[in-house]
């Protein structure tokens, strides 16, 4: 059996520095989280991205600065125990009423769902402002159309999403002890309830959905009607 030489593992270590300090500085320059795809394609090919990630999640751990990952996508965000440091400086966002809440958190937990059934959770009618406020958000997104009578629209949440709530993935959604930790949830609950696991790839439609075509989004609005020559 062969044994690796000196020189082999030192152009190796070399080689792995680089693509870390390559992965850093696309995220470093990026506003956005950056997908695993991308970071791969611009890392060298005999090196594997999961290593680089890792290596680079160590480096910051302590940092004023996390390198965090988000779905598929990573990014550098203020460490968590500072944020409150950077609070008084950012634009205020406008908070949300009671109703957008509880719309948004519908959609989080039961994702893929339609307006009708975010009504039948909520035992309320939603209104169309509500979902146009968190549509305009970016922490929600039309997804598709439910292959039913109607065909009425389902929504999910975005990259966006988690990332404002510092989610790796629906499945960091917090679980029933913790939401009645926090007080969102009443401690006389029914025996029978559960909060609804969300589904690990949020990105890929159901069986019972259709992607939205062109003509879809011209019908929402969501895009620019073609003129057509007589």
């Amino acid at each position: 059996m062969s044994e690796t030489s000196p020189d082999t593992d030192l152009f190796a270590q070399q080689r792995l520095g680089q693509a870390i300090r390559i992965a850093e500085a696309i995220l470093f320059a990026s506003t956005e989280p950056v997908t695993g795809k991308m970071l791969a394609e611009r890392l060298p090919d005999d090196v594997a991205l999961d290593l680089v990630m890792e290596r680079l999640v160590g480096a910051y751990a302590n940092r004023g600065v996390n390198v965090v990952r988000v779905e598929d996508a990573w990014a550098l965000r203020t460490a968590p125990d500072l944020g409150f440091l950077l609070r008084r400086d950012a634009p205020q966002q406008k908070k949300l009423s009671r109703a957008a809440l509880e719309v948004l958190s519908t959609i989080a937990y039961h994702q893929p769902v339609t307006r009708a059934e975010i009504e039948d959770v909520r035992g309320v009618e939603t209104s169309k402002g509500t979902l146009d406020l968190l549509l305009e958000s970016g922490w929600v997104r039309m997804r598709g159309r439910r292959r039913t009578p109607g065909r009425p629209v389902t929504y999910g949440t975005t990259q966006a999403f988690l990332d404002h709530f510092g989610l790796a993935e629906l499945r960091d959604l917090p679980g029933m002890e913790e939401l009645k930790g926090a007080g969102l949830l009443s401690p006389r609950m029914p025996s029978n309830f559960a909060v609804p696991v969300p589904p690990i790839e949020n990105d890929l439609l159901r069986d019972d959905e259709d992607e939205l075509t062109d003509v879809d989004l011209e019908e929402l609005g969501l895009l620019t009607p073609r003129v057509t020559e007589d």
